[in-house]
């Protein structure tokens, strides 16, 4: 187990994400190319697969966002840029929910974008969560949608109106971080959140806000997840395999 705390001395959450990223560093195998998510649990596997390669595992991350990447430099992962590389053996992310069919809102921590890249460049994608993450229905969590900066209220507007004809008939949106200091994703666009409520049919929509012009990419990460470790409190894993 990596970190500073004793388990003991961690929060029941934490223990949860560390169990889950304890587990994800253990199914690395040697010689791997291995997606490298972000996030707070994702941080926490980094750190454990750090110890496993201090240890004599030899792997090659590719890491999902810039913060992901000093991580990894730090601790000793040999990292690689995704175009220098064949596809990937194995992508650990985490998911801000996950329903019974694998499909999954990401988004919460900004890196959406290259998260769905690298997610897509993998033969495998496992979600390393707590047990906070599973949902009986997409849609609590509010989706982050990726714009492009010049021209994002248009974008919005058009985003709104999507949100309206497909039923969601108050869809609160907002400029993350603000407009006086919007947050910019490592791709350097805005994100906007865009809180619907139960999202029913998770596949149209992903597709239908693609084809909106300013649209880079959106939280909806369907068909990825093929399995998820889920960490429990009581430091204990459960995995879960998606058809």
């Amino acid at each position: 187990m990596s970190g500073d705390l004793s388990p003991q001395a961690m929060l029941p959450q934490d223990r949860a994400k560390q169990a889950a990223a304890d587990a994800a560093a253990a199914i690395v195998e040697d010689g791997m190319l291995v997606g490298l998510g972000s996030g707070t649990t994702l941080r926490r596997f980094v750190r454990s697969l750090g110890l496993r390669v201090g240890q004599g595992l030899r792997i090659t991350g590719v890491p999902t966002s810039e913060s992901t990447r000093a991580l990894a430099v730090e601790l000793g992962i040999s990292v690689a840029d995704l175009n220098d590389v064949s596809e990937l053996d194995l992508v650990l992310d985490g998911a801000d929910e996950i329903d019974p069919q694998g499909q999954m809102i990401k988004g919460g921590g900004g890196n959406l974008l290259w998260e769905k890249i690298v997610a897509t460049a993998g033969q495998r994608f496992v979600a390393v969560i707590d047990e906070s993450k599973p949902v009986a229905h997409l849609g609590k969590f509010p989706l982050p949608v990726e714009v492009v900066r010049f021209g994002w209220r248009s974008t919005e507007r058009q985003i709104r109106g999507l949100f309206v004809e497909s039923g969601f008939l108050e869809p609160a949106m907002t400029l993350r971080g603000g407009e006086a200091s919007p947050f910019v994703t490592d791709g350097g666009h805005y994100i906007l959140d865009c809180a619907l409520g139960e999202i029913t049919h998770p596949e149209p929509l992903a597709i239908a806000l693609d084809r909106i012009a300013g649209v880079v990419e959106n939280g909806l990460f369907i068909d990825i997840a093929r399995s998820a470790i889920i960490g429990k409190p009581d430091g204990t894993v459960e995995t879960v395999t998606y058809d």
